[in-house]
Formats: structure tokens, C-alpha cells, sequence
């Protein structure tokens, strides 16, 4: 779906993280200047410079005894919210005592209360740990909420193709002044290779991948998780 790697198997983890990272790669917001690479070697060499999604996916192998950081279940489950069985709990410790050294005192809500409610996911970090949920009460909205609904993964669906153009059906995040939520679907239109009735991963506004049904469920129920778990923090 996107230029960000030179082969396509669907069992590589490799390929996946790639197509997931490259978008806040190529704006700069994440991992090696170098960018995400294409060859296996370089994706590898890559992932380990980014300072979000490889410790979790660190700890993923570690609780779910898993060999490789970069297999293809961890990394689907990082970017999508699926489940693994890990206990969110200890997950959490073993991810504070690696990233907290890192965020120092610019990031003091990063405690174990915090991360023993959260998962082992993008759709945490970016709603969690990032700082960018905790400005939306502080009269800032515009730019913490293009933030994070550019930085979640969302789904859409293909309405309509014309070219190497498809316009995509989805719903981008909403807030009412108290809680975030999920607007009415609004279309856009992306570059993609896709046909109407298909549903894509979109980050950053760039297509990443096509998802199966079972996929998408994952990731809307994560999506969801994550925005109730928000909202109730941002309430207290």
C-alpha cells in the first residue's frame, strides 16, 4: 500500500512495523532521520531508534515469550490493539522501568497508576503516554485533537476509486469540551491501490495496509478502550 518497503508478505513483521511507521517517519515525528528503510536489515536497524514503539514491543516479546521483537503477531498487535493475553499490570512496570529513565521529569504522569491501566498498544501511547489528551482541557483543542486522531490508527473504507485515487469513509476523533469521542464518518481523498468496499489502516493520513474484518473489530474495540480509559482520566 505504501513505498515504505520493497516486498509485501503478509507473515513478515518486518513489512508490517514499515507500513505502519513510515508516515510519522517521513514527517519527521519519529525513528531515524534516515528514515524507515526498505530491506529487511535497514527496517530492522530502524525500529530500534524508535523511542515509542520499540520498547513495547520489547516488553510484548519478553511476557509473551516470543524470540523476536519484530514477529508479525506482536507488531499487528501493537499497531491494532489486539489482544495477546499479557496482564496490563506487569506489562506496564516492565514498560515504565524502560521508557521512564528516557522521559525524565518532562513527563511525570507517566506513573505506575497510569501505566498499570493501560495496554500494550499504540492506541495507549498515543493517548496515554503522549502529553497530547492532557491539553484538551487547557483551552487548547485544534492542535492536541489533529494530533491524535493523526497519530492513532483509524480505519476507513473505500467508497469509490478514480485513478490512483480512492475516497475513503471514516470517522476522525470528536471532542464536546468534557470528552473525546467519534464523529459521523466524513470522507477523503487518498492515494491508494484499493477497491470500493475495502477498509484500510490510515495513519497520519497515509494508507498503511488493508484490514480484515477480524482486524478491524480489534481495532475499534482498542480505539474505544482507549478513548473511555481518556475520558475518565481527564473527568477525575
Amino acid at each position: 500500500m505504501s513505498a515504505a518497503v520493497e516486498s509485501d508478505p503478509v507473515t513478515s513483521g518486518w513489512a508490517l512495523f514499515a507500513r505502519y511507521a513510515h508516515a510519522p517517519n517521513a514527517l519527521g515525528f519519529c525513528g531515524p532521520a534516515s528514515g524507515v528503510g526498505r530491506s529487511e536489515e535497514e527496517v530492522r536497524a530502524a525500529a530500534r531508534r524508535f523511542s515509542g514503539a520499540w520498547p513495547y514491543l520489547q516488553v510484548l516479546a519478553r511476557l509473551t515469550g516470543v524470540d523476536d521483537p519484530l514477529d508479525a503477531r506482536l507488531v499487528e498487535a501493537y499497531w491494532l490493539g489486539r489482544d495477546l493475553g499479557v496482564d496490563h499490570a506487569r506489562f506496564g512496570a516492565e514498560l515504565l522501568a524502560v521508557i521512564g529513565p528516557q522521559a525524565g521529569h518532562y513527563w511525570t504522569h507517566l506513573t505506575p497508576e497510569l501505566l498499570a491501566d493501560g495496554a500494550p498498544d499504540h492506541g495507549f501511547h498515543v493517548f496515554g503516554v503522549y502529553p497530547w489528551s492532557r491539553l484538551l482541557g487547557t483551552g487548547m483543542v485544534e492542535q492536541p485533537l489533529h494530533v491524535l486522531d493523526s497519530c492513532r490508527i483509524r480505519w476507513g473504507t473505500v467508497v469509490s476509486r478514480e485513478g490512483d485515487e480512492v475516497t475513503v469513509s471514516s470517522r476522525r476523533l470528536s471532542w464536546d469540551g468534557t470528552a473525546l469521542g467519534l464523529a459521523e464518518p466524513t470522507v477523503e481523498q487518498l492515494p491508494a491501490d484499493a477497491e470500493p468496499g475495502e477498509t484500510l489502516a490510515l495513519h497520519w493520513d497515509l494508507v498503511c495496509d488493508r484490514l480484515t474484518p477480524d482486524q478491524v473489530e480489534a481495532l475499534e474495540q482498542s480505539t474505544k478502550r482507549e478513548l473511555a480509559s481518556t475520558n475518565r482520566r481527564l473527568a477525575a
